[in-house]
Parts: C-alpha cells; structure tokens; sequence
C-alpha cells in the first residue's frame, strides 16, 4: 500500500479498492484477472502518476485524453508486453472508468476511443483422432474406484463425440438420458439451445456410469457427481486430462476443451459443411466455425512437407 500512496491520491485509491472489491463480490471474477486487472491499474496510476509528476488524483482520471492512454500502452509495448497483455489491461482499465462514471465522478468517453490492440490469430489445437480416442479409451483405466473410472470416461466421450463445452457436459442430468435418446437438447452460452446428435458410445458410456454410481441421482439434478456426491467440478475432469497426457505422451495442449476442438476438426476433415458444424457447436457466428479451417489447411500443408518429395 505505501508504493500506491506514492503513485496516487487517497480518494482515488479508494475508488480502485472499491471497484475490485466489486469485480470479486458481484461479478465474481476469477482470482487471476482480479490480480491482472490490479496490476494493470497499478501500473497505469504509475504512469500516470510519472506523466503528470505528480499524485494522480480523480480530477486526472477525468481530463483523461485518448492520447494519454495511448501513451500508457506505447510504454507497456515499450517493456515487451504483447497484443493481449495490452488489450487486457485496456478492458481493466475501462472497467475501471465506467464504475468511475456510473459513481458521476469522472466521463469515460476516452477509453471508449481507444481501439484495442490487434490480437494475434491462434489456431484452435485439437488432438489426432487416434490421440482423442485413446484418451477416451484410457479414461476408463486410472482410477482405483470403478465408478470414477467410468464416469471420467463418460465425461470425456461426450465432449469428443458430442463437441460439448466441459460446463454443457456437467450440466447435463439422468433425464437428459431417459428413453436411450439419440439426440441431446443442450443450452450453451447466452442460453442458446441446440441439438446435437449422442453417439452410441456416448450413450453405453453414461449408461455404465448410470449402473455403477453409488450415489442417488435425482432425475432433474446434475448427472455427474464427486466423491462427496456433490456436483463434479470442471477441476476434476482437467486434472484427469492432465493424468492422461502423461500417461499417453500427449501434449500440454491436449485439455478437455481440446477434445471439443477435436471434434469439430475431425468433422470438417470427414467432409462436414461449416453451417452444420456451425450449428453443432453452438456458435453465434460462423466467422467462429471458420477458424476450424485454418486448422484443416495447416494439418494438410504438415502432411504435404512430410510426405512430398519436392517439400
């Protein structure tokens, strides 16, 4: 707190408090952009604070200018921060003028001016079919427990064979699975409902689960359960991908999300149209689906400068 009294008025200290305060108790940020977004701030008031060579008080925040801010990134650029460490501060940094303006103490129209950064395009990177077969196969060996074993298993099968995000997985319910249905109803994000069609192997996976869980499942509660019979958490499904990719040599980039990636590859590999893909995903957009090519021409160019004489 002594380097923030160096860099900052007390007032407007208490401000920033009070807008984390807010991140974390009402909007429930996660532990590690609360932190990042504090840096951030901090860094800025620093900037700010050498800018003006002096405190910086709430009367600054208000006169900002589009310049200034574009002057604090051209210095973050400047110590080798990258496109999304900047667009990630910016966020942190608007977030923080609009609870400013919300409390009628200063106009956030300046940031809003600011353009941000230029993000860098990053492929999705999902697994070979071989690999994301294999974790589903071996989903079923690492644990002691039967009834874990099978139910990881499941989890995992419906994310590869169903392109279910790990929260539309977990959602899901014992009446979801009444009547050995051949097509799921799933509400994904923004409360957008669509179907996607369950493989076999996705149905005899819950099914097994479903016949060794020892814990009473009510039809309209959470299906998959830990230990204590609460609700699985997503922590638990990504440790045991963590399991797998050591057990099977498989790459950091193989998390459950990846098999999700998987799918939607290995369809557009198979002859799959971007609208249905488009539509099984749950995308919004199709410019979202799109990047799934990217993917696809990247695999073939590898496969061309393998196999082709000339490459």
């Amino acid at each position: 707190m002594d380097q923030l009294l160096i860099i900052a008025d007390p007032s407007l200290l208490d401000e920033r408090a009070s807008w984390l305060s807010a991140l974390a108790e009402e909007r429930r940020l996660s532990d590690n952009t609360l932190e990042a977004y504090e840096r951030d701030t901090r860094q800025f008031l620093a900037f700010l604070t050498g800018h003006l060579a002096s405190p910086a008080r709430l009367k600054d925040i208000g006169n900002l200018r589009p310049a200034d801010l574009r002057g604090f990134l051209a210095a973050r650029r400047r110590d080798g921060a990258g496109a999304r460490t900047l667009g990630r501060g910016l966020a942190g940094l608007r977030s923080f003028l609009r609870h400013l303006e919300r409390k009628g103490l200063v106009n956030a129209a300046g940031a809003a001016a600011i353009r941000s950064p230029k993000q860098p395009k990053s492929l999705p990177k999902p697994l070979t079919d071989l690999q994301a077969l294999s974790v589903v196969d071996a989903g079923t060996q690492l644990s002691e427990e039967p009834w874990i074993s099978v139910r990881n298993a499941a989890v995992l099968t419906l994310l590869y064979g169903c392109g279910l995000r790990i929260s539309e997985a977990l959602a899901l319910t014992p009446e979801d699975f009444a009547g050995a249905p051949t097509a799921l109803r799933i509400t994904g994000k923004g409360g957008k409902t669509r179907i996607v069609p369950l493989l076999q192997a996705a149905r005899d996976g819950v099914e097994d689960y479903l016949r060794l869980c020892p814990i009473p499942l009510a039809r309209d509660k959470p299906l998959f359960r830990g230990t204590r019979g609460g609700p699985l958490q997503p922590a638990i499904i990504q440790r045991e991908m963590q399991k797998l990719r050591g057990a099977l040599g498989l790459p950091d980039s193989a998390t459950p999300h990846a098999l999700r990636h998987s799918f939607a590859t290995h369809l557009l590999a198979g002859g799959g149209d971007l609208r249905t893909i488009q539509e099984l995903l749950g995308h919004a957009s199709l410019s979202t689906t799109q990047v799934y090519t990217g993917v696809d021409s990247a695999r073939l160019l590898e496969i061309y400068d393998r196999a082709h004489p000339r490459a």
